[in-house]
């Protein structure tokens, strides 16, 4: 049996790959949160992934992956900030006898990069989920632009910088709600986007 972990993209389902449709049209059971369930009409077995209880029920898809296929669905790209790596966590400790196969697929950094024409090989990405926001200040004064996944919103990450000597000037651009109807990219400085206002689904890229 099969646990796909299954990129679905950053948001719209434009960017949906058919690998991930058939990954999912051939699994018993669906893992996802609500938005990227959302993405799939056709899943079988649909299972809700919150904050909350995230580990129970990564673990309870490890576990029924032993005897039939699942998928378990992974905003953006699984192996960026996704859920790959807690899988092989889970998978590892638990010692379970199951097979990993990704679907990878379009993270919002990569369009971000493309809105932006920043070229991969020119700039430093850096995740702050599960990470100390600190490590930056070392990073941002290379020059290069440096793309950011944030832990938190913008304007809060921005204030963060500011308060540990960047400054307000600093070039930036915020990338929200990238592939969606409503998108936007704010091109601004850390001080303006420290008192701006923002969602949660933002990209960060300091220039």
């Amino acid at each position: 049996m099969v646990l796909y972990i299954v990129g679905t993209g950053p948001g719209s389902p434009d960017y949906i790959t058919p690998a991930a449709r058939n990954a999912v049209s051939s699994s018993s059971t669906v893992f996802g949160s609500r938005r990227a369930l959302e993405l799939f009409p056709e899943a079988s077995d649909p299972r809700v992934l919150e904050a909350g209880d995230m580990n129970e029920k990564l673990t309870l898809a490890a576990k029924l992956a032993v005897s039939r296929d699942v998928s378990v669905l992974s905003t953006g790209d699984p192996g960026f900030s996704g859920v790959l790596k807690p899988l092989k966590r889970i998978i590892s400790s638990l010692h379970l006898d199951v097979k990993i196969r990704v679907i990878p697929a379009v993270s919002s950094v990569q369009v971000c990069a493309a809105r932006l024409l920043i070229p991969w090989d020119d700039a430093d990405i850096v995740t702050f989920h599960g990470r100390e926001e600190g490590d930056i200040i070392e990073i941002m004064d290379n020059g290069r632009p440096t793309i950011i996944l944030p832990s938190r919103n913008p304007s809060e990450t921005a204030g963060f910088l500011i308060k540990n000597g960047a400054d307000p000037g600093r070039r930036v651009a915020v990338c929200e709600r990238l592939t969606y109807p409503d998108e936007r990219i704010v091109e601004s400085t850390l001080g303006k986007v420290r008192d701006g206002r923002f969602g949660y689904m933002c990209v960060l890229v300091i220039f």
